[in-house]
């Protein structure tokens, strides 16, 4: 990628409708570059319509990413959980494929009090089925398992990382609000947020931190790490250093924001950067 876009997950709050449509139209208006499909009730958008959202964005000259439903748990027990769980990854990579989307963004497990390791390779596992699935639709997506804030949830950086490693067609979205959070507060300064990209980069290669996708905003947490977004303004959150650090990394992609404001954040953290 060519350079660095900033945009909301999901259509922006000053949007005449709420609709994919009306979003992308927004987020030209307001001179941003992209936005996130929020499928995160359940993927609801027909065919019909995602060849649409496809035609009015490649006219606007705005990207999109896909951020999956929430109700994914790649560590279940109950069958029927597990299955609707990777349903839910394959029908957001069909009807985003469609809209002319790259990149699945989703929240893969949890622990459920069992061994990280074991629950690793559980999710490792399903991973490569989802591949496997995706390859025989011939859908050219990569799948972006997210660095979760809780810590009850599966998605540290080492996790995905290593899951990136393994698995071809897969890497993370980095949520360094979230990584901030389940830190409980420690990685929040210009070193540790280098140390992130230094990190990734030695992972996946130089070349991955030109197509890299980074969700951004505030950030409250508490004892068992995240608790709620903020307004980055409102927030201890360092937005300052982990521009600078994007920025000296020469890092190119997406940068997703997620505060509750969105694109006031969006254009705010997009500013910054242009002027730093």
């Amino acid at each position: 990628m060519e350079k660095i876009l900033f945009g909301t997950a999901g259509i922006p709050l000053s949007a005449k409708k709420k609709t994919t449509e009306a979003g992308i139209e927004r987020i030209h208006k307001l001179k941003l570059d992209a936005m996130e499909i929020e499928f995160v009730k359940g993927v609801k958008m027909s065919k019909e319509k995602a060849k649409k959202v496809k035609e009015i964005a490649e006219k606007l000259n705005i990207k999109l990413t896909v951020h999956a439903p929430y109700w994914i748990n790649l560590n279940s027990s109950d069958k029927k959980i597990l299955k609707n769980s990777k349903k839910h990854i394959i029908d957001s990579a069909i009807i985003g494929n469609i809209c002319g989307v790259k990149d699945i963004c989703f929240h893969p497990a949890y622990y459920q009090d069992e061994e990280p390791k074991k629950v690793y390779e559980k999710v490792k596992k399903e991973i490569i089925s989802l591949r496997k699935e995706i390859e025989k639709l011939k859908i050219d997506v990569i799948l972006r398992p997210e660095t979760m804030g809780k810590l009850s949830q599966f998605g540290s950086l080492e996790e995905l990382l290593s899951l990136s490693q393994e698995i071809e067609g897969v890497e993370p979205v980095i949520d360094f609000a979230h990584i901030y959070a389940r830190s409980l507060g420690e990685i929040n300064n210009y070193e540790k947020f280098c140390e992130i990209l230094e990190n990734y980069k030695k992972a996946l290669g130089q070349k991955s931190l030109k197509r890299m996708q980074i969700h951004v905003s505030g950030m409250k947490y508490g004892e068992k790490g995240e608790i709620e977004h903020l307004n980055l303004k409102k927030s201890k959150f360092n937005y300052k250093d982990l521009i600078k650090a994007l920025k000296d990394f020469n890092v190119k992609g997406f940068i997703i924001c997620e505060s509750p404001n969105l694109e006031k954040d969006a254009i705010f953290i997009k500013k910054l950067y242009e002027e730093m």
